[in-house]
């Protein structure tokens, strides 16, 4: 079967951003999606639009150049939705799980493609109440696709480590960084991509898992990271929701960067670093119990196993002139902050270490949609100066 790979202009970064819908009162999930976007006026691929399950929502950007009118794209796009959910009596939650309500109680939507997904997955479908953030960055032809697949899927410890915001589930600490991350790949299509070097491999894949009926399209395969031909981009879904625009900049900075820094090696003939299958579903599994405490496997031999810390820092300074040409430098250094003062899932947890789970997503329902996490009032101004630099 032939995918063709719609071509589009190199590095142009698009977000959609998964946030869930909660009783601004009790704060539990609440099935608000459907009238919501009706008073909203919008359907089908607008902005503002409907997800799996009705009480979540997605607030999607367009395509561009720089990661900080992305990110003003979709603060727009959430300032439209507080004025009809404030009317409605919802507040908006930006994490990858919400603490305390049940998963089962929730509805899905109806419609064809959300049917199957439904009647196929039974109980695990069920529990899909969870919520992401999808980078995509455009490239100008598919040869750039599977090797920038490869590469982000190598770095799945600094995406997941730096965004895990799902500690809790259903009132219990799971004791995993990011439990979306451990639901999410129980579903059929979902999970690790698998690694293939040239797009006709890919296409055959697409055959034989249309002709088994385990998809019916190329969209339905929802792997970590994906080609999305449709778009002509590469897609990022590694990352938990999160309640901030400056931590939806840093992820979106981190997959432009690598996504630029894989295009160029590519295009100066020089082979990629690439790390074995087995590795990268292992760091994956570290990072979401882990976070950032995580030791992740590298592809250096004589240091096989190193912090996740340790190797973020290093790649944010080897990154640090491809930020500056796209012009992202503030955004990708607000990673090395996030390292050192608190990823989603600690804030979470110090947090529930003083106050019970309605006084924790009090605080999580207060901070999504802020310049910055609450630890770091003046965030948002050094995002502002580096900006300033890089223009």
């Amino acid at each position: 079967m032939q995918v063709d790979f719609h071509a589009s202009r190199r590095g142009t970064v698009g977000i959609e951003w998964e946030l869930a819908l909660v009783d601004s009162q009790t704060l539990k999930l609440v099935p608000a999606a459907d009238g919501l976007l009706s008073e909203l006026g919008v359907h089908g691929d607008d902005p503002i639009r409907k997800e799996y399950l009705q009480n979540m929502i997605e607030v999607v950007s367009q395509p561009h150049q720089r990661v900080a009118d992305a990110v003003d794209d979709v603060a727009d796009r959430l300032a439209e939705v507080r004025v009809a959910a404030r009317a409605q009596g919802v507040s908006l939650l930006g994490a990858g799980c919400h603490p305390f309500s049940r998963a089962s109680e929730q509805k899905p939507f109806s419609s064809p493609r959300y049917d199957v997904v439904t009647e196929r997955n039974q109980w695990w479908g069920r529990q899909m109440a969870i919520c992401g953030i999808h980078v995509h960055v455009g490239l100008t032809a598919k040869e750039y696709a599977l090797p920038v697949v490869d590469v982000l899927s190598r770095f799945y410890p600094f995406f997941l480590a730096l965004s895990a915001s799902s500690p809790f589930w259903e009132g219990d600490d799971t004791g995993y960084a990011s439990q979306r991350t451990m639901l999410f790949q129980q579903l059929p299509t979902n999970g690790l991509p698998w690694q293939f070097t040239e797009w006709s491999q890919f296409e055959d894949f697409v055959t034989g898992v249309t002709q088994c009926s385990m998809i019916s399209s190329a969209s339905e395969i929802r792997w970590d990271v994906r080609p999305a031909p449709r778009f002509g981009t590469v897609e990022n879904r590694t990352a938990d929701s999160v309640g901030t625009l400056a931590e939806i900049g840093t992820l979106a900075a981190l997959t432009q960067c690598l996504t630029e820094f894989t295009v160029r090696e590519l295009d100066a003939g020089r082979g990629l670093v690439a790390l074995e299958p087995w590795f990268i579903k292992e760091n994956k599994w570290r990072a979401a119990r882990y976070g950032l405490d995580a030791e992740m496997i590298t592809s250096q031999h004589r240091h096989r196993v190193r912090p996740v810390r340790e190797c973020l820092d290093e790649w944010i300074d080897r990154l640090h002139p491809v930020a500056h040409d796209l012009g992202c430098t503030g955004e990708l250094e607000f990673a090395a902050e996030l390292s050192r003062r608190g990823a989603p899932y600690e804030r979470q947890r110090a947090l529930a270490a003083d106050a019970d789970l309605y006084d924790l997503t009090r605080r999580l329902v207060d901070e999504t949609g802020a310049e910055a996490p609450s630890w770091q009032a003046d965030a948002a101004h050094h995002l502002e100066n580096s900006q300033d630099q890089d223009r």
